[in-house]
């Protein structure tokens, strides 16, 4: 399952920071929902054999990829994106700051990091499940 418009695309999300992993499963418990954050290992070796985009700045490249991806207008063929979104793309997004607005105040904000894996093949080769916690 994955929504439509997401930052990297449609896909299946995961990071490597525990606590915003939470925070995001925390989403569900306020809508009175069950919550869970599982546990992945990566065969990082196995990515050596996809395609693989990954933004390790946030320039105009990474910021005119999030927004085609959100405006639904990504026609690439990536298995894995990886690199970091914060909400000041929300503000870019909306067109309440410029871009050179938007890649300046990411500077200053505190990193988080997504991965995205956009096609099964990708899961099937990279991802391993190890575990899950239900949240309370």
């Amino acid at each position: 399952h994955s929504g439509d418009n997401l930052d990297f695309g449609r896909g299946f999300y995961v990071t490597t920071i525990k606590e915003q992993a939470v925070s995001y499963a925390q989403r569900f418990l306020r809508r009175g929902r069950k919550a869970y954050v599982g546990e992945y290992g990566l065969d990082e070796d196995a990515l050596a054999s996809l395609a693989v985009l990954e933004f390790s700045a946030y320039d105009e490249q990474w910021l005119d990829f999030v927004m085609a991806c959100r405006g639904g207008a990504d026609d690439t063929s990536w298995d894995v994106v990886m690199g970091r979104v914060f909400t000041t793309v929300d503000l870019y997004f909306a067109g309440e700051i410029t871009k050179d607005e938007a890649l300046g105040r990411l500077t200053y904000v505190k990193p988080n990091d997504q991965l995205c894996f956009r096609t099964q093949r990708a899961i099937d080769r990279a991802l391993r499940f190890c575990g899950a916690e239900e949240l309370s």
